[in-house]
């Protein structure tokens, strides 16, 4: 979807200060608005809209949530000042200036950058028309790419400490239909994001009419690829996000849980020292956040035990080595504990600092934290005791089954623990993530007797259960896009019907060398030639083929299937009953396509964001094409650049050459 631009401007006819008369609706028709439109922007002006009503309620929306505004200045009109100074009072960026000739500069904003066009005969003036357009083309990406930079506004330069508002809270009520098509869109990104289908996240995200409304979906497609651990591709979206909105505290946090699991996982580039910083960049600007503290502590967590817990190091070692750390112990005590006090019903940041404390005083023999223990475990049993929610009521008891493990008795503790469990029977990686905090203790010899008995409390119970073995992603993502069938006497061919048996082998010798099978998944289309040739030959391997499509299955059979010749509708039928999955349509899944938006080119990115969202390194691009370029996002061109810069694993079988 387009970024969005509200032009700020003169109507019709007016006069200049030297009683020249300009005709501004030329200046926006012939100059504003294709300089807008080539920098590949959405360009609304108030007196477009065609509805009745008060012409004020859209233009303070558009000053709200517009990406862009462009403010004329030729004039002192007033009506343009009081819209430029609203737009400077609710955003800090997003603001271009342009003027035609005027003898003298407003102090305001006179050293503001503008781009000052030329005027002749009362319009653009055609000698320096292609000119003017081409710099104030180049201006506004300009100002869109450096979003992240200076404030432009000077409310919020001059007043650094200032926030904008929350555009939600902003809504101008009477702009119903605005509202109604944000409800819908936010809508469909809830369902998407609960269904855990991150490719329609990400493709509604693009989608957005603002950047408001794209900075808020890529958030959300972060935090549940985060916990999908897809870290590096949630990363990617966190960083779109934040580059709208840079103080987005979630985003912000979300961002820094990502930098920590790459790190852990050992990634080029990533550290725990980054994630630290990370964390205590965002505390800067919000010191009493508890929710980071906790992350910050869990950083210092990990940084602890990662120095002593090792493969291949006795109990002894390992004891030795976590005594020896004994400062980056107490630094996650120290978030953990800052995090508590802050919000003493918080007793998961609670019993994180308690245990540390216990673990401290075991391993050091150093009695700095013994008068606090006392007080902060009577804080938590009361706050763990108090916990109304009942899907968070587990982790309470389970809570008060870890303070047993630091003062209580074997028999407390297995008391504690079996109350935690009714409560959550089924879930086995819950009761698999309590255990595996107790191993940790066990490592270090912490309480044994109590340990021991945890432990064999979670073993019990999981041996009930069956580890959900069916929750487990695919192997590899195996993503297709190649040519149909062409019609009969096409002027440049591209896959005629007489290189099918060509394509078909040259298709399933590309398998073979992938060695794919019953564990992976391919995504395509399933129109006639290519995505067809395709699902044929996975299907012949036992692979799992999910088809996704850009319109409703009957209007997609007629255009892309039985459009050449009945032969290929058997195929597809036939082919249909083998697939272990629904066939999901774009306008089922995504809603309408925005206006203006290629149905096939929304398709194929939405395959692409799908099997991205598996894992980037898991995903294999398999594709039959002739090479050409021209097709925009979402072609196949774009689809082969995109997995080649990530993966650079890429099969491209060329038509040309069958």
């Amino acid at each position: 979807m387009k970024p969005h631009a509200f032009v700020a401007m003169p109507f019709g006819m007016k006069k200049d200060s030297q009683g020249n008369e300009i005709d501004f609706n030329r200046v926006y028709a012939e100059l504003i608005k294709p300089a807008l439109e080539e920098a590949g922007l959405e360009v609304f002006r108030a007196d477009e809209e065609p509805r009745a009503g008060d012409i004020r309620t859209d233009m303070f929306q558009e000053l709200l949530i517009a990406d862009l505004v462009v403010a004329d200045l030729t004039l002192d009109n007033p009506n343009v000042w009081y819209e430029l100074g609203v737009r400077h009072a609710l955003r800090a960026r997003g603001v271009v200036l342009v003027q035609g000739p005027r003898p003298s500069q407003p102090f305001d904003i006179y050293t503001d950058r503008k781009l000052r066009y030329c005027v002749k005969d009362g319009g653009p003036d055609p000698a320096t028309l292609e000119q003017d357009q081409s710099k104030l083309t180049e201006m506004v990406k300009a100002t869109m790419e450096s979003w992240h930079g200076r404030k432009v506004s000077p409310v919020y330069h001059l007043l650094p400490n200032l926030q904008e508002p929350d555009w939600k809270s902003l809504r101008v009520g009477d702009v119903r239909e605005f509202w109604e098509q944000y409800g819908a869109w936010e809508r469909r990104i809830e369902l998407a994001r609960k269904a855990k289908e991150i490719g329609d996240v990400l493709v509604l995200a693009d989608e957005a009419p603002i950047a408001a409304f794209r900075a808020e979906a890529w958030i959300k497609a972060g935090e549940t690829l985060r916990k999908a651990e897809h870290f590096a591709f949630a990363l990617e979206q966190l960083e779109r996000g934040l580059t709208i909105d840079p103080q987005n505290l979630k985003g912000l946090r979300e961002q820094g849980i990502c930098l920590q699991r790459l790190a852990l996982a050992g990634r080029p580039g990533h550290s725990l020292d980054r994630a630290r910083d990370h964390y205590r960049t965002v505390l800067e600007q919000y010191p009493k956040d508890q929710e980071t503290w906790t992350l910050l502590g869990r950083v210092e967590k990990d940084a602890w035990v990662s120095a002593w817990r090792q493969p291949g190091k006795t109990p002894a070692q390992m004891r030795e080595d976590a005594a020896y750390e004994d400062a980056l112990l107490r630094a996650a005590i120290n978030s953990y504990a800052t995090s508590y006090r802050s919000n003493p019903s918080h007793y998961y940041s609670g019993i994180n600092a308690l245990t540390l404390m216990h673990l401290y005083r075991h391993l050091t023999n150093d009695v700095r934290y013994d008068r606090e223990m006392v007080t902060m475990a009577g804080a938590v049993r009361f706050a763990a005791d108090s916990e109304h929610d009942e899907p968070q009521r587990f982790w309470s008891y389970a809570t008060i089954g870890d303070l047993e493990v630091l003062v209580g008795t074997p028999d407390s503790v297995r008391a504690a623990y079996k109350e935690a469990i009714a409560r959550n029977d089924k879930d086995w990686f819950a009761l698999n993530s309590c255990q595996a905090q107790l191993e940790f203790l066990k490592d270090l010899g912490f309480r044994p007797e109590q340990v021991d008995a945890g432990i064999a409390t979670f073993d019990r119970a999981m041996q009930k259960m069956v580890k959900p073995e069916d929750q487990r992603e695919p192997k590899r993502i195996l993503l297709f896009s190649g040519h149909m069938i062409d019609a009969p006497g096409r002027q440049s061919p591209r896959f005629p019907a007489e290189n099918e048996a060509a394509a078909t082998k040259k298709i399933a010798e590309a398998l073979e060398k992938l060695g794919v099978g019953s564990e992976d998944l391919a995504l395509t289309q399933g129109a006639c030639g290519g995505d067809l040739l395709f699902t044929e030959a996975c299907q012949q391997r036992g692979v799992k083929v999910l088809w996704l499509q850009p319109s409703d299955e009957p209007t997609f059979i007629q255009k892309s299937v039985a459009c050449r010749g009945e032969t290929w509708r058997e195929r597809y039928l036939k082919a249909k009953v083998a697939l272990t999955s629904d066939i999901r349509s774009a306008p089922g899944c995504l809603g309408p396509a925005p206006k203006g938006v290629d149905l096939y080119e929304r398709c194929n990115r939405w395959l692409l964001y799908t099997a991205l969202s598996y894992g980037i390194s898991k995903v294999q691009f398999v594709c039959l094409w002739d090479g050409g370029g021209g097709d925009g996002p979402g072609g196949t061109a774009h689809m082969y650049q995109e997995v080649k810069r990530r993966t650079g694993q890429v099969t491209w079988i060329d038509t040309r050459s069958l």
